[in-house]
């Protein structure tokens, strides 16, 4: 009976079916990573009880815009963050994390796809007498050339490749939600350093007009001394409250300088720049809240949304990790050329061709991989802490602004009704002054209220405006998830 030979298809059926045998038995001899898993739980927002806190206490209303500095309606304010943004280093800074965080998952992504290599080398060697080749080798000079072309792919069985891709994907991703965030924080700063630059300003004018106030009095004074209608312990005092005025005109002269001094810096640009800045001319707006938190709240904080995609590259972190325990398959081949002699480099004997898969199974490996396992599921516990603390934080700062928005309308109705009232009584005190019915002591206590009730009311407005621009950054300044870069 004749014997039949195999054919290369069945050569090649039965090397597979060997290869996913020898697979199936080696992966059960892995190492084992029974026991080793995280132990942190993300906190559902809808757990987080707030309904009493963000009871509607002011209109409803949507989100904040990109573009929310625009609804105080002044004008040197927009082109001041538009400069912010674009000059700040901090942007700059910004931008080469999201660069390097992009590169780097490129750099994972790279392990998908084959790999291919071109090799040439030129080597002058003598060959030894006493060697491994016989004459006419042996003792003479050769020139070795070799020309070959390298080609490699590892199958990604278990997906540890993918894992590790989509781990640096969500770190790249998490860097580009950050550079919003970095946005969102620069845009307010710039907004509450202007808004505090304002409050100087207002603040300077009382300082002024106490001054202007303080100079009439004293004018007055001296000419009721003249008439012999006061003493000089009240031409004194009079002249007393000069000196003070001007010092605290002084001090705030110096803190708008100040104010200006930082928003240059803001802008990235030298101290010059401030002075080119004008008086702030802010208008007050009200600030709504939006129907629906805190469940909305997770899509609309960039720092939330970057500290998920950090859990979310933790967990492929894991599988990446695990896919560690199991064999790994890789598939190469040379094609390429060789000789020692130039001329016969591209003969047909001078082919070097190599091909076959390669096996890498863990078996002994002192607990490098069950250690290496567990640093990632406490990394990933870390990252669900930190996002758990995130939101939370996120939620308290919400609630906070909308407490001091409240407790601020109420004090500015009181402040109101106070000022009117301190303002009658000096108009009072004033006239009877003028009129020789009152001393200099009844006009400046009653100059004292009357001054508390203005400085007030300028610092209440000043802190609205301060409150209203961290409650949009609370709320997140206009970021939605879904139009952030390399969302998916």
């Amino acid at each position: 009976m004749k014997r039949r030979l195999p054919t290369p298809q069945r050569i090649a059926r039965s090397a597979l079916a060997a290869t996913a045998a020898a697979l199936a038995v080696l992966a059960a001899g892995c190492a084992s990573f029974d026991g080793l898993a995280p132990s942190a739980q993300r906190t559902d927002p809808g757990k987080l009880a707030a309904q009493a806190a963000l009871a509607q206490q002011r209109p409803s209303a949507a989100w904040p815009q990109a573009d929310w500095w625009r609804r105080f309606g002044d004008a040197q304010l927009d082109a001041l963050i538009a400069e912010a943004l674009a000059g700040n280093p901090g942007i700059d800074s910004a931008r080469a994390r999201i660069d390097k965080a992009r590169a780097l998952a490129s750099v994972s992504g790279a392990a998908l796809a084959p790999q291919a290599n071109a090799l040439a080398t030129v080597t002058r060697q003598r060959y030894s007498s006493n060697g491994i080749f016989p004459p006419p080798i042996a003792g003479s000079w050769h020139t070795q050339t070799d020309l070959a072309a390298n080609f490699s792919y590892e199958l990604d069985l278990w997906g540890r490749n993918r894992a590790t891709y989509d781990a640096a994907l969500g770190q790249a991703r998490a860097a580009e939600v950050d550079a919003y965030a970095v946005r969102l924080l620069l845009a307010a700063s710039v907004a509450r350093t202007y808004a505090q630059l304002a409050r100087r300003f207002e603040q300077l004018d009382l300082a002024r007009d106490l001054l202007a106030q303080h100079q009439s009095m004293f004018d007055l004074t001296q000419q009721r001394v003249a008439a012999g209608l006061d003493s000089d312990i009240e031409l004194n005092q009079a002249e007393g409250s000069i000196p003070a005025a001007r010092a605290h005109i002084a001090q705030l002269e110096e803190e708008i300088a100040l104010g200006r001094n930082l928003l240059a810096a803001l802008l990235g640009q030298g101290p010059d720049r401030g002075l080119a800045i004008a008086r702030p001319r802010l208008k007050t707006q009200t600030i709504a809240l939006p129907s629906v938190l805190p469940a909305d709240l997770l899509g609309r904080r960039p720092d939330v949304v970057a500290q998920r995609w950090r859990v979310e590259s933790a967990r492929r972190d894991i599988d990446a990790a695990k896919g560690q325990f199991y064999p790994n398959l890789n598939l190469s081949a040379l094609v390429g050329v060789q000789s020692i002699h130039f001329a016969k480099l591209l003969s047909a004997r001078s082919e070097d061709p190599a091909f076959g898969p390669a096996l890498r199974l863990p078996l002994f490996d002192g607990g490098r991989l069950r250690a290496n396992l567990a640093a990632k599921d406490a990394d990933y516990d870390l990252a669900v802490g930190q996002y758990n603390q995130t939101l939370v934080g996120a939620l308290r700062e919400v609630v906070d602004q909308i407490a001091t928005l409240k407790s601020l309308d109420a004090q500015s109705a009181e402040v109101e009704r106070s000022l009117a009232s301190a303002g009658a009584a000096y108009a009072l005190a004033s006239e009877r002054y003028r009129a020789g019915l009152a001393s200099y002591l009844q006009v400046l206590a009653a100059e004292t209220p009357l001054l508390e009730q203005k400085t007030l009311r300028v610092n209440l407005r000043a802190r609205e405006l301060d409150v209203s621009i961290e409650l949009i950054r609370a709320l997140g300044g206009g970021f939605e998830e879904a139009g952030a870069p390399g969302a998916s």
